[in-house]
């Protein structure tokens, strides 16, 4: 079974099917409590879980709400379920929504849809097109999304790439719950590493050994090569002036080459961060006057400290060090503030597998800035991913000379293959890619097996177009639509804003891909079973216009899904 909470207590939280039967549902038991069908005393769930059961004899939905009442209420599952049942049927605002209840079992309720429900359920998609799915679940929700924090030093390389992927999709989930999401790229330009790049690049252009801790790979010569022909001048240069001028000309151009790899990627932010921003103008002392303020910073060995064991972290931390230096945590809080003071509700931080302790030190340095931790911080750690070819893993880079670069892996397998894989496994599990596998066009490839479902119903709406097979919100007639395959794909369809609400509260937009999976098999078990289009010279009917519109209504979702994640959804193939 596929389980859903209806959350109905929140109007925000989508309109789908579930919400009305997970609405109907609360509403009886208020009713029945009210009543003293049900004692008074009983406390009444905030949400309604609901299954789709796998065999549609079953219904469309099913509850075990009925049990889990039954001890608290000190009667028996099936009376509960009976006092259900009977104010259930008698709510006049589901009628059209719900056709029967049967109590199974020791008390499950088993809920079966109206023929003009499942047809309301088709209109909307064709109505609300591509924003089917959408809703206010978050609605006006401020989020920082950061989910790529770089040296402009050198290639994005895999850990980034599964974090451009996801965090992209996570993005676009957001907004599609009705958050005002803004996509921020956090740059880590401060630090001994850009002078070793800089020392790195100039030895290059000189054509000497690269400094043994400086940076290696074809893309220090091609970036040195650049710079010296485009200002052959930094080589005469004082020797400080000549280091910062070749720091300074490659960070613009290799943080230029990492845009436009990500846009490639279809990867967008509305931000770049510098991590050098937070050390102008005096506003790392305005963060620290403001932490100072909430009592959380104290002097101690020459060093500036901040009191995170107040909120759970293992140790303080060192703020300024006791040679006037910024320690990188000092980094950390200043940005963290720059993002409440932007107005920011939500700070969303996705971190790379060896960064698990950073989640305690981010939200100790919210409870020190005066704010509620597990709301205003949220932390994703992603776990590593492996490349294998042939039956090998990719390790090492031609350009990069370390581990394979985004900008590589999409040479391999393409945009849409490397971006749905990347998103359709939860963050927090190492996961695996088989290029071969990714270059296949069989159903063993993922992203290929739900591409050629929305390419396969185009391929039938072409061809009942010529055939003058007219569909659309006018050509539903749902009483028709009588097979259980028909109505186990109109139940799939019903969930997708579910779905969407789901995967933007948890943060988890893999959810999107593995419902797509599923609806795509579900509608290749429609097309068996079901004929779209007449046969020979057979005349078209209804049937046929309502089937085709069933198709027309899937189409639109697989698209709607597929858009959330970042790829394409092509008519032919």
């Amino acid at each position: 079974m596929n389980t859903t909470d209806a959350d109905v207590s929140n109007p925000s939280a989508g309109a789908s099917v579930s919400d009305q039967v997970g609405g109907a549902i609360l509403r009886a038991l208020s009713l029945a409590v009210a009543a003293q069908e049900l004692p008074s005393g009983l406390v009444l769930p905030s949400q309604i879980t609901l299954e789709r059961p796998k065999n549609r004899d079953h219904g469309d939905y099913a509850t075990s709400v009925a049990l889990a009442l039954a001890k608290p209420a000190e009667m028996a599952p099936r009376a509960v379920a009976e006092v259900l049942r009977t104010y259930l049927l008698a709510d006049h605002e589901v009628k059209s929504v719900i056709s029967a209840v049967e109590i199974a079992g020791p008390g499950f309720l088993n809920i079966t849809l109206a023929r003009a429900g499942q047809g309301a359920i088709i209109a909307a998609i064709l109505s609300e097109g591509e924003i089917y799915g959408h809703s206010r679940a978050l609605g006006g929700v401020k989020i920082n999304l950061e989910f790529i924090s770089a040296n402009p030093t050198g290639p994005l390389h895999l850990g980034h790439t599964r974090w451009a992927a996801v965090g992209d999709a996570l993005g676009r989930v957001l907004s599609a719950a009705g958050a005002e999401v803004t996509r921020e790229f956090y740059i880590n330009d401060r630090g001994n590493q850009m002078e070793l790049f800089g020392a790195s690049l100039r030895a290059a252009a000189q054509g000497v050994a690269v400094p043994e801790d400086g940076y290696h790979g074809e893309y220090i010569n091609e970036i040195a090569g650049q710079i010296k022909s485009a200002h052959p001048e930094y080589l005469t240069l004082p020797d400080v002036q000549s280091l910062d001028a070749f720091r300074d000309a490659g960070y613009a151009l290799q943080l230029a080459d990492q845009q436009r790899v990500l846009e490639g990627f279809r990867t967008h932010f509305d931000i770049w961060f510098s991590e050098k921003s937070l050390y102008e103008n005096d506003f790392f002392k305005h963060c620290l006057d403001r932490l100072r303020a909430q009592g959380h910073v104290y002097e101690e060995g020459g060093a500036t400290w901040l009191r995170t064991t107040d909120f759970g972290d293992d140790k303080d931390r060192v703020m300024i060090k006791s040679d006037g230096a910024f320690a990188y945590f000092a980094s950390d809080s200043a940005y963290y503030i720059s993002k409440r003071e932007r107005g920011f509700e939500i700070c969303i931080y996705m971190l790379g597998a060896d960064h698990h302790g950073y989640v305690n030190r981010l939200k100790a340095i919210a409870a020190c800035a005066g704010d509620d931790p597990n709301y205003n911080i949220d932390a994703l750690i992603g776990q590593l991913v492996k490349i294998m070819e042939n039956g090998e893993e990719l390790k090492l880079s031609k350009r990069a000379g370390t581990i394979i670069t985004l900008e590589e892996l999409v040479e391999k397998v393409g945009v849409d293959a490397a971006r749905y894989t990347l998103i359709r496994y939860p963050v927090d599990t190492p996961m695996v890619m088989d290029v071969d596998v990714l270059r296949s066009r069989t159903n063993e490839n993922p992203v290929y097996y739900v591409q050629y479902a929305h390419a396969r119903i185009c391929a039938v709406l072409r061809n009942a177009s010529d055939l003058g097979i007219t569909y659309g919100v006018d050509q539903i007639h749902a009483e028709l639509l009588e097979n259980d395959r028909e109505r186990e794909l109109i139940g799939a369809l019903a969930e997708f804003p579910r779905v969407v609400a789901g995967a933007a509260e948890l943060r988890e937009p893999h959810r999107i891909a593995r419902y797509v999976e599923e609806l795509a098999g579900i509608y290749h078990r429609f097309y068996a079973d079901c004929r779209v289009l007449p046969m020979g010279d057979e005349a078209a009917t209804d049937l046929h216009r309502a089937r085709a519109t069933l198709c027309s209504a899937t189409a639109r979702v697989i698209a709607n899904s597929l858009a959330l994640l970042g790829v394409s959804a092509p008519e032919k193939m």
